[in-house]
């Protein structure tokens, strides 16, 4: 089992920044990606972000290209999302995710989900 817990969201003007947090406990596999997913309201879960935990090149989703970064601290089992020139649309509910898998894609299904953080980018 792992446990996530997100931190960081929070309401911000357009073209800010916010960086969130994912704290990993439980038994992390170095086979395993974290990363991060987001929900606005009415639309479907979609993937932001995503990084291997034993390293190699992350990825991110084209929306959020050259404007989020995803990383992580193995020391402290943590994967964060830096998040810059903030738009409304990136308004959502943004979620942790881990799991196992050979190759990340924009079709990456987790096994393990944090409880959310609540990010509000006002115009």
């Amino acid at each position: 089992q792992v446990q996530l817990v997100e931190s960081g969201g929070g309401l911000v003007q357009t073209g800010g920044s916010l960086r969130l947090s994912c704290a990993a406990s439980g038994r992390i596999f170095s086979s395993y990606a974290m990363g991060w997913f987001r929900q606005a309201p009415g639309r479907e879960r979609e993937f932001v972000a995503a990084c291997h935990w034993s390293g190699g090149s992350p990825y991110c989703a084209d929306s959020v290209k050259g404007r989020f970064t995803v990383s992580r601290d193995n020391a402290k089992n943590t994967v964060y999302l830096q998040m810059n020139s903030l738009k409304p649309e990136d308004t959502a509910v943004y979620y942790c995710a881990a799991g196992a898998t050979l190759m990340i894609t924009s079709t990456w299904t987790p096994n393990y989900w944090g409880q959310g953080t609540q990010v509000t980018v006002s115009s």
